[in-house]
C-alpha cells in the first residue's frame, strides 16, 4: 500500500482512491498506475490519498476497511483493470456474488459464493456516475457507464465497500463506487495511456466533489 505523501493540512478532507496490484500474469496494473499519479493532489478542499489493494478475495476488503478507518474520507473511489474495454467505465451496480474465472493472487477461486453472507442482492454506486461521465466526455476523455463490474475481485471490493457504507453508522455521508480502466498500450488493445487515465480520474473526482445529485442523461445499454 502507498501511504499519502504528507498528512493532509487541517481543513482538507480526504478522497480515498484505490487501485489493484497486477494479476493474471500481468506485470503491471493500470488502475494502480493511474491512481498513484494522483496521490497527494489537492482538489477543491480535498486531499487525494492513493492506495494499492491486493487482488485477493477477503484480504482486499480488510485492507480497504483499514484505509477507511485511517482516513475517514468523504469519497471512496476504487478502480480496477478491465482488459478489453476501450473507455473508462463508471460502474453502476455491485452484486453479492464471487464467481472467479481465474484464481486470485493467492490461488483462491471461489465459485458462486456471496461477498457478504446474508447481504442484499446488489447495491448501486452512490457516486454521480452520469455527471462524472459528462465531465470526462467534455474533456475529451473516453468514458462510459457500465452495467456490470464482473464477478472477480473488483466486484468483490465494490460490493463490500457499498455494504459497509450502507450499514456502518460511522460511514454516514461517505459516498463511494468503482471505476474500471482499460489496459495501458503496452498490455494490448484497446488501451489508453496512463496520462489519459489519470486525467479522466481527476476530472471525475472534481465532478464528484461538487455533485451530490446526479444528472439524467442517457447512458444505458442494449445488452
Amino acid at each position: 500500500m502507498l501511504s499519502p505523501k504528507a498528512p493532509a493540512p487541517v481543513g482538507l478532507r480526504r478522497i480515498l482512491v484505490t487501485g489493484f496490484d497486477p494479476f493474471g500474469g500481468q506485470s503491471i496494473n493500470p488502475s494502480w498506475i493511474a491512481v498513484q499519479a494522483l496521490d497527494g493532489l489537492e482538489l477543491d478542499g480535498h486531499r487525494v490519498v492513493a492506495a494499492e489493494l491486493p487482488t485477493q478475495f477477503g484480504h482486499s476488503l480488510r485492507a480497504l476497511d483499514e484505509l477507511i478507518d485511517a482516513h475517514r474520507p468523504s469519497l471512496v473511489v476504487c478502480t480496477g483493470q478491465a482488459g478489453g474495454r476501450s473507455a473508462i467505465s463508471l460502474e453502476r451496480v455491485a452484486i453479492n456474488i464471487n464467481d472467479a474465472r481465474i484464481p486470485d493472487n493467492l490461488g483462491k477461486q471461489p465459485i458462486d459464493t456471496p461477498v457478504i453472507e446474508g447481504g442484499p442482492v446488489a447495491y448501486f454506486s452512490t457516486l454521480p456516475i452520469k455527471a462524472m461521465l459528462a465531465a470526462m466526455l467534455a474533456e475529451g476523455v473516453r468514458a462510459d457507464v457500465s452495467q456490470t463490474a464482473g464477478t472477480f475481485v473488483c466486484n468483490h471490493v465494490f460490493y463490500g465497500l457499498m455494504h459497509r457504507l450502507a450499514t456502518d453508522p460511522a460511514c454516514e455521508g461517505i459516498r463511494g463506487g468503482l471505476v474500471h480502466v482499460p489496459w495501458l498500450p503496452q498490455q494490448g488493445h484497446p488501451s489508453m495511456t496512463a496520462e489519459q487515465l489519470s486525467l479522466g480520474l481527476e476530472v471525475a473526482l472534481r465532478c464528484a466533489i461538487h455533485t451530490h445529485r446526479d444528472v439524467r442523461i442517457q447512458a444505458g445499454a442494449l445488452n
